[in-house]
């Protein structure tokens, strides 16, 4: 379900994932970051999350990530969703959702003046049965860039991008998000978002989300995720993620 998102504005605290990557954006928040895996490299997230949007909801559970390193500073990327949605006058459906392809490349390596940054452009496949309501039943594009710092215990995402999706009823939209985390210890990061949407569809408003969470790490190879939070301007949405991660 990875919400597609809009206008940046966004402040708060996060977490972040394992050893090899002690600070990250991407799950369990909105807000992504240039930080491709290391070259040869294997992560996997399973992991559940949703949206609830007035009476309507929509459920990511099971859920699959799967990132590879496959050259310098590029990572490919592939999701693969359960999705189950429903609620008010919507029927409920459960099934295959839209699977989603990416490459992220980070062009710029992080200095003590400068950021790092790259790109995460995905393609979303319409592998989902639109008519149920568990795909947006065409091909669709997310265009992002993303920006990175860090300092001592702190690390900043920012960035944003837009969506290009052609579906019926849908629109293309811009989105963007601010997330800020601390490091606590070996074991422990918090923090969080502000992260902002545009009208996706012919009949929302889009959205701008608080979003909290964080991760602790069980060892080099096993963390657990989780995030939780509100929209604060625009369309009503309530949010939460929570998953686990492997890297090898």
């Amino acid at each position: 379900m990875r919400t597609t998102l809009k206008i940046i504005s966004l402040a708060v605290f996060l977490i972040s994932l394992p050893l090899a990557r002690m600070f990250a954006g991407g799950p369990p928040f909105l807000t992504d970051d240039p930080q491709p895996l290391d070259y040869k490299h294997w992560e996997a997230y399973l992991f559940t999350l949703g949206d609830r949007a007035g009476s309507q909801f929509i459920v990511e559970a099971p859920a699959v990530e799967i990132n590879y390193g496959a050259l310098p500073d590029t990572q490919l990327h592939l999701l693969v969703p359960m999705t189950t949605v429903g609620g008010g006058s919507v029927p409920t459906a459960s099934g295959l959702g839209d699977m989603e392809f990416g490459i992220k490349y980070r062009f710029v390596l992080e200095t003590n003046g400068w950021p790092q940054i790259g790109i995460f452009p995905f393609i979303e496949l319409p592998t989902g049965d639109a008519s149920r309501g568990l795909g947006n039943g065409r091909t669709w594009f997310q265009l992002p860039v993303w920006f990175q710092k860090s300092w001592g215990p702190w690390m900043t995402d920012v960035g944003g991008g837009m969506a290009l999706n052609s579906a019926p009823g849908q629109r293309n939209h811009p989105y963007g998000g601010w997330l800020l985390q601390r490091s606590f210890g070996e074991h422990l990061s918090l923090g969080g978002e502000l992260f902002a949407q545009g009208r996706d569809t012919d009949n929302d408003k889009g959205y701008v989300a608080l979003n909290f969470g964080g991760s602790y790490i069980v060892n080099e190879h096993f963390s657990l995720l989780f995030s939780g939070g509100h929209s604060v301007a625009a369309d009503n949405h309530t949010l939460w993620y929570f998953g686990l991660y492997g890297t090898w």
